[in-house]
Parts: structure tokens; sequence; C-alpha cells
């Protein structure tokens, strides 16, 4: 995988460590047994994908799961790329049409790559999904 679609992945891992923590149940004073696990769990997938662990899809699906299944009302503020990234299960959680331009987007990643060109992976990704003005 190229550099920057990983480096990518990680740096919107942490974001989304630091956004979940300002939410209940996680900005409590005192987390709870399960609380304290997820997070746990939120930061040992973060060093797995920056160790380039074998097993970090997994570990992916397994916290992306155990948050939709623990904190539906948390639920929104997954980003949609993460669900992409550790596939599997987390798949089931997008609609088709998201899947579709995903899908557009690593292929032509893997294209670019293929070729021994350069990749801009957020640059592309804010074209396919629309969100580059």
């Amino acid at each position: 995988m190229s550099n920057s679609y990983v480096s990518f992945h990680i740096d919107l891992l942490k974001q989304t460590y630091n956004h979940v923590i300002q939410f209940m149940p996680f900005a409590s004073q005192e987390l709870g047994e399960d609380e304290q696990s997820f997070l746990e769990q939120f930061t040992a997938l973060i060093e797995a994908i920056e160790q380039q662990s074998e097993d970090v899809l997994e570990q992916g699906q397994a916290l992306l799961t155990r948050w939709i299944r623990n904190y539906p009302e948390l639920v929104p503020i997954i980003p949609r790329d993460l669900l992409w990234y550790f596939g599997g299960d987390c798949l089931h959680y997008m609609p088709d049409e998201e899947i579709d331009k995903f899908q557009l987007l690593d292929e032509k990643r893997h294209l670019a790559e293929s070729e021994g060109k350069d990749f801009e992976y957020a640059r592309e990704r804010a074209v396919i999904l629309e969100l580059a003005h």
C-alpha cells in the first residue's frame, strides 16, 4: 500500500480517537470498564497500523463493529473511510453508491501505483467523494 494511503488512514484514526473522547461516555471523568477497554483497543489499533501489523484489518473490523454495537449514538461520527479501509463486516454499514465511489478511488490508486505514478490520495478522495469545490 502506498504511503499516502496508509498515512491518510493513520491520521484519520488519530483524529477520530480525539473526536470520540469528546463525547459521552468517553468524556466522563471516570470511565467504565467497557469504555476503558474500547479506548485501549482503539489505541492498540493505531499502533498496529503504524507498525503495519499483519492483522490490522481484522483489528479494525473488530473495533468498528464493537463501536456500532455498543455505542450506536456515536455511529454518525465514524468516518466512512474507515468502514471502507477495514472492509469485511464494516461494508454492511455502507450503501452501494458509497461503496462504488470508494471502489473507484481504489482502482485509480492501484492503476497509478502499477504505472509507477504518484497518487495523491487525499486530493483524489476529495474529488471522487465530491468534497472539493
